[in-house]
């Protein structure tokens, strides 16, 4: 009867080692994804920390994509370049035009 349980005792050993094995493996698995998760993170922080491009000089044109409407005859305009980022809007028939969203976006 002791050669049982000593088989018994084998096998459960065995069991228990593949368990912490297992349990194990997880673990490092889980700190090397945290690790690079946290990586990224500082990756991602790092890029939004850079300083923006400086403006272009004063005069220089910009790259654009304004539409602009006449409310009183209905007449668009679609700005590609200004020098400034929201330049005043053109006039048509006495009034200013106003800004209207793009229909294609």
């Amino acid at each position: 009867m002791a050669a049982e349980w000593a088989g018994i005792d084998v096998a459960s050993a065995a069991v228990l080692t593949f368990a912490a094995i297992g349990t194990i493996l997880k673990v490092v698995i889980a700190v090397a994804a945290g690790a690079v998760i946290l990586w990224l993170g500082f990756v991602l922080l790092r890029l939004f920390s850079q300083q923006p491009p400086p403006p272009p000089p004063p005069g220089k044109m910009r790259k654009v994509r304004l539409n602009y409407r006449c409310l009183i005859c209905g007449s668009e305009v679609r700005m590609t370049s200004a020098p400034t980022e929201l330049p005043d809007p053109p006039r048509h028939c006495g009034d200013d035009m106003f800004l209207v969203a793009p229909v294609d976006e």
